[in-house]
């Protein structure tokens, strides 16, 4: 799937922020190693790296064009790869971290996925994700709904992708079961003000809406995004807009192994 740096940090800002509230809830020791799954262009975690100078980071990403502008941020303890979050899961490597800022969305399964995540954290690790909750956001909704019409559900011959975001319930029983102590669960709204509706479309293009447009043909990607837009300016009739993006933070730390 490709991905374009220059659109996505077009919201460079808007997207820091529930980044910032994430590792709020992080303490970690000086000797420790730390992984960001779906790492993007790398500048996240190298604030991360920063912050945390004695823990060893490796950020990894499925996108090539992203992990491009990675490569000037390597330093020391920081240090970045191309590689899928489930290979990674699979490589039964510990972590004193489990880091993800925006990314999991993009994994498919949760059930599954989040156990193994949690299963890779040494004794006392820390687990911190967060994730855009796509079924409740609004442009999502609107994606959604007009890929299921015609003639774009016949142009996406049936498909489309359904967000894997749980609920808080599923994950606070998952980091449960998993182990994990001092649970912190919580969603937030980090509210978009938008003086033109061409500002919510571009910020719905660096990211959910990318899978939709790779499957269609130059003339029926026109047809979509005229369509979409005039979509948007129907449930946005009052400029400036404020779009209520609603995301969930997850954190937890492993309960120590009794030797």
């Amino acid at each position: 799937m490709p991905w374009n740096p220059e659109i996505y940090n077009k919201f460079k800002e808007l997207r820091n922020k529930p980044f910032y509230d994430l590792i709020d809830f992080i303490e970690l020791p000086e000797a420790s190693t730390a992984i960001d799954l779906g790492c993007g262009t790398g500048e996240q975690t190298a604030i991360l790296a920063e912050k945390f100078s004695k823990t060893d980071f490796l950020g990894i990403d499925s996108s090539a064009e992203m992990l491009i502008k990675s490569k000037s941020l390597e330093s020391a303890n920081l240090h970045f790869e191309r590689m899928l979050v489930e290979d990674m899961v699979e490589s039964n490597k510990k972590w004193d971290l489990v880091f993800s800022n925006a990314a999991l969305q993009w994994s498919d399964n949760h059930e599954i996925l989040f156990p193994k995540l949690i299963h890779s954290l040494t004794s006392k690790g820390q687990f911190a994700v967060q994730m855009p909750i796509q079924n409740e956001n609004l442009l999502n909704k609107i994606l959604y709904q007009l890929a299921e019409e015609d003639p774009f559900k016949s142009y996406f011959k049936g498909w489309r992708r359904d967000s894997p975001v749980l609920s808080m319930d599923q994950y606070v029983q998952i980091m449960f079961d998993g182990g994990l102590e001092e649970i912190k669960i919580m969603e937030k709204v980090y509210p978009i003000i938008a003086h033109d509706h061409d500002t919510l479309y571009n910020f719905i293009s660096g990211s959910a809406l990318i899978p939709y447009l790779e499957l269609l043909e130059d003339d029926q990607k026109e047809l979509f995004i005229k369509a979409f837009k005039t979509r948007i300016a129907a449930h946005f009739p009052k400029l400036p807009a404020i779009y209520a993006f609603k995301r969930i933070l997850l954190y937890g730390r492993k309960s120590e192994e009794k030797i």
